[in-house]
């Protein structure tokens, strides 16, 4: 196992990240207390929007399986990306007219007017990434992929450091 893998408590697996803390602190740091404010996608990736508490623009950028929830209800998972809308034709993923894209589109309607920020970040075994955020609202990542130079998620300031796992291909 590498030692950089993520543990179950949340720690950089043996490594600190730049400046001593460990990668679950370092996202932590950057995402509690953000506002999410948007969610789409740019190619097979995931992209969600926040703005930090002190107008920061932050952004998760989301590779692995994932899913945004609300009171433990699924509203939109990144295999909704395979699926094309009713009226869409087999070019669906290409030209954004997917079940995730309609979907995403509604959520982030529904984000502006709930505003829900960031309560609680977690970074688990296996890299898991785990947004809490008020009102209800959740975002999971959980990496599928054995790699270690396969990117999963990364989180960061626009113009900033990024963090993300594994740690070693960001």
């Amino acid at each position: 196992m590498d030692a950089d893998a993520v543990a179950g408590d949340g720690s950089a697996g043996g490594r600190d990240a730049p400046g001593g803390e460990t990668l679950a602190e370092d996202v932590r740091r950057l995402l509690e207390g953000a506002v999410i404010r948007s969610v789409g996608r740019a190619a097979s990736m995931g992209v969600v929007e926040l703005t930090g508490p002190h107008g920061e623009d932050l952004r998760v950028h989301i590779q692995c399986a994932f899913r945004f929830l609300r009171d433990r209800q699924i509203l939109l998972g990144s295999r909704d990306m395979t699926y094309a809308r009713d009226d869409a034709g087999p070019d669906a993923f290409d030209t954004f007219s997917t079940v995730y894209d309609a979907r995403g589109a509604l959520l982030t309607r529904v984000l502006a007017g709930a505003r829900p920020q960031v309560e609680h970040v977690r970074v688990g075994d296996g890299g898991t990434l785990v947004l809490e955020a008020s009102r209800g609202f959740r975002i999971e990542a959980f990496p599928d992929c054995s790699s270690p130079e396969e990117e999963a998620w990364q989180a960061f300031e626009r113009g900033g450091p990024h963090y993300g796992y594994p740690s070693d291909v960001i």
